[in-house]
């Protein structure tokens, strides 16, 4: 047990030297590491990580299976990462090409997927395009005090509202009432071309 603490204060002392030499990563307090994460960002994006904000990679004493550690990824000039204060996230990846703003007191289970862009543009009438053409991304908005629960996928344009419940394994596009709980319940062709 006090190994275990001496090696989760020096992997944070360590985690935290490293990111706040590196330019646009800013942590407006301290932030706390469980494992090792993977941030990675363009020289033009930004980070920004609040105090007491929890990025939990590590699946020991932790109650589900997490597939993989956190990854931020902010990969194109002018990306956003913004995250609040007093959050939790375990094994969460969040991928920005525009802006991901995630607000203050949230819980983000393991293995959810909050990604901005598909990646690809959708090119319907040339689907080989898709190989070679990036999308544009829409901002992702997550208001305070939400909780997302695990293996949830949160796509660009989306904004759920403050207090809201996503339920696991759901899909989220659009935008989530305030203080509701949002869940997937069916699957269904959305639109045939």
């Amino acid at each position: 047990m006090i190994l275990n603490k001496i090696y989760n204060k020096s992997l944070n002392l360590l985690l935290s030297s490293y990111y706040k030499k590196i330019k646009n990563i800013n942590f407006l307090g301290k932030v706390y590491f469980k494992g090792i994460p993977v941030i990675l960002k363009h020289q033009d994006a930004q980070i920004i990580i609040g105090k007491n904000t929890l990025i939990n990679s590590s699946k020991k004493n932790y109650h589900l299976n997490m597939h993989s550690s956190c990854k931020l990824l902010a990969d194109r000039p002018q990306a956003e990462i913004i995250i609040g204060e007093n959050c939790r996230i375990h094994g969460t990846c969040i991928h920005a090409v525009k802006k991901i703003k995630i607000g203050n007191n949230c819980l983000i289970a393991a293995n959810t997927n909050i990604i901005d862009s598909n990646g690809h543009i959708l090119a319907m009438d040339n689907p080989v395009d898709r190989l070679r053409i990036a999308d544009e991304g829409r901002p992702v908005i997550i208001e305070d005090n939400v909780w997302i629960g695990a293996n949830v996928i949160i796509l660009g344009g989306t904004i759920i509202r403050e207090g809201a419940v996503i339920m696991a394994g759901s899909v989220v596009k659009g935008e989530v009432p305030p203080k509701s709980i949002y869940g997937t319940d069916s699957f269904k062709v959305i639109k045939q071309y």
